[in-house]
């Protein structure tokens, strides 16, 4: 079928949009029609950066839509769902297998080389073959063939449009708290870098419970967002040492940190605030050669664990609808990160992303 789609050509955040061709949906696809999908960095990363994907391609991975046709094997999904795309997995290497999909064994090209694993392409653009299937779906689009794993049906009388971000952002940093860390009631966790995914923890450690939520930035309004968010303790890391403000305020340390900057300073505070068998969790880099130095005897002598994070450690058609319960329940008010923008409005909306002027960048077709 015909539609359209931003391609990507080169190496920059021009994205023009074009008319191309997408091939029938396979036994176990589906072409969902893409109501709104969020820009995420890691859209603006590879778009910046040679090598993470080929080119041409189609990006975007945080998509909503609604499902238009089914392929013979799909289960469990039908023509009118609503669905979030999320990424996709090869569904039976050993990590799959023991239910952490975010661990595939293929993950690198499934979700970043442009094809499918056999090596086929999911879309054309006037007959020459263009890279799609990116993290399952090519969601800068105004339709997309995702695996039945990775398009997740979702309740009907949730605003669909709001729904892309679940995909992967929020459902890394929330998941990070609930599904990872499985954050206790009364325990105590320090978020570094309050843009989305640092968000999304405060907000999940505030339905986890947690006693002290603290929100390290240096931007005054997201450090305000964070406090309404459900943040106890908002910190400036231009003006204040969070590390200090933060070992004071518990006395001991943290029992968990999060990092979501990629900055190598502010991975040495996150994790030097934990506490005695404290947890630090990494969930974003700066380049695949990036290193941080560890203090060993600190973090040998208090049973520290620094682990890294994909995803949210989430089983994608578990925990997405969960998270969009919460938010009916107004208990996950992600919305108020949301700036909408016309799908025309492409190149704007990923600017806005990579500067920060929008904390969550969601195209509507």
């Amino acid at each position: 079928m015909n539609m359209r789609a931003a391609v990507l050509r080169g190496h920059s955040l021009s994205m023009p949009i074009e008319c191309v061709a997408a091939g029938e949906p396979r036994a176990n696809e589906v072409l969902v029609r893409i109501v709104a999908t969020g820009i995420c960095h890691t859209d603006i990363k590879v778009a910046q950066v040679e090598g993470l994907s080929p080119r041409p391609i189609v990006l975007g991975h945080e998509g909503s839509g609604v499902i238009e046709k089914t392929g013979s094997g799909v289960r469990g999904l039908a023509v009118g769902d609503h669905v979030v795309m999320t990424f996709d997995s090869c569904g039976h290497c050993p990590t799959c297998s023991l239910g952490k999909p975010s661990y595939c064994y293929e993950a690198f090209p499934i979700c970043f080389g442009g094809l499918r694993l056999d090596g086929s392409k999911t879309l054309s653009c006037e007959g020459a073959p263009l890279h799609g299937s990116f993290f399952g779906q090519s969601s800068f689009a105004t339709h997309a063939i995702a695996n039945q794993r990775n398009a997740i049906r979702v309740r009907k009388d949730a605003p669909l449009e709001l729904l892309g971000p679940l995909g992967c952002g929020l459902q890394t940093g929330s998941g990070a708290v609930l599904n990872t860390f499985r954050v206790a009631a009364g325990s105590s966790i320090a978020v570094f870098g309050a843009g989305a995914v640092g968000l999304a923890a405060v907000m999940a450690a505030r339905i986890a419970g947690a006693s002290k939520i603290f929100a390290v930035d240096v931007a005054d309004e997201r450090l305000a967002l964070a406090g309404e968010l459900g943040a106890t303790h908002v910190i400036d890391g231009r003006k204040q040492d969070a590390l200090a403000e933060i070992l004071t305020a518990t006395g001991r340390g943290a029992d968990y940190s999060l990092d979501t900057t990629a900055v190598d300073s502010v991975i040495k505070q996150a994790i030097d605030c934990t506490g005695p068998l404290g947890v630090c969790g990494l969930i974003a880099n700066k380049n695949p050669a990036q290193n941080a130095q560890v203090n060993i005897i600190s973090t040998m002598l208090r049973g520290r664990t620094v682990r890294g994070i994909v995803q949210g450690d989430s089983v994608p058609d578990i925990f997405i609808p969960r998270l969009v319960d919460f938010f009916m329940a107004g208990r996950f008010p992600f919305d108020k990160l949301v700036k909408f923008y016309p799908f025309e409005e492409i190149d704007k909306a990923l600017h806005d992303a990579d500067t920060g002027a929008a904390v969550k960048a969601v195209l509507r077709m």
